[in-house]
């Protein structure tokens, strides 16, 4: 057994974090969840990598750099919602804020993934921006979720 686990790889930032957002809740919802792909189908969603941001860079006396970036990601969902159907619109708003503020509680908490090297405690990630980004006639709504991580990667001089 210990065999198997040493040839199994490690988990890339982005299946640490589809882990993790399975771990909502309320994501049950979201039968159909992929990457770079969102169809019209209820429970269809995507998570859209946006890549690496590099907020800041330092370098200390010895050459060690610190660097501060941000990883972002837009997070969309399908939910149905026919035109004019206030009922099913506050079902779905209700769920955009409920996970907005489960990621705001699981970064407080520490429980969300981290991605630096240098200081976990300062780590946050946020869902920002969540909106109703489309409305179809045929009873279909896409919702968007910004997400994003900030951390700090230490690289030190060998």
């Amino acid at each position: 057994m210990a065999k198997k686990k040493a040839v199994q790889a490690a988990k890339t930032d982005l299946q640490r974090l589809r882990d993790w957002l399975a771990a909502y809740p309320g994501y049950d919802i979201l039968g159909n969840f992929r990457v770079d792909y969102t169809d019209q189908v209820a429970g269809g969603g995507g998570l859209y990598p946006q890549g690496l941001v590099e907020i800041s860079r330092s370098e200390d006396i010895l050459g060690n750099v610190t660097v501060r970036d941000q990883y972002n990601f837009g997070l969309y969902i399908a939910l149905p919602k026919a035109p004019g159907d206030d009922l099913g619109a506050e079902i779905n708003a209700d769920w955009l804020m409920d996970f907005q503020r489960w990621v705001q509680q699981q970064s407080v908490r520490g429980l969300a993934p981290t991605f630096g090297n240098a200081d976990p405690r300062a780590e946050t990630i946020k869902a920002n921006s969540g909106a109703l980004y489309d409305a179809g006639e045929e009873g279909m709504a896409t919702y968007m979720v910004v997400l994003s991580a900030e951390f700090t990667t230490r690289y030190e001089v060998i």
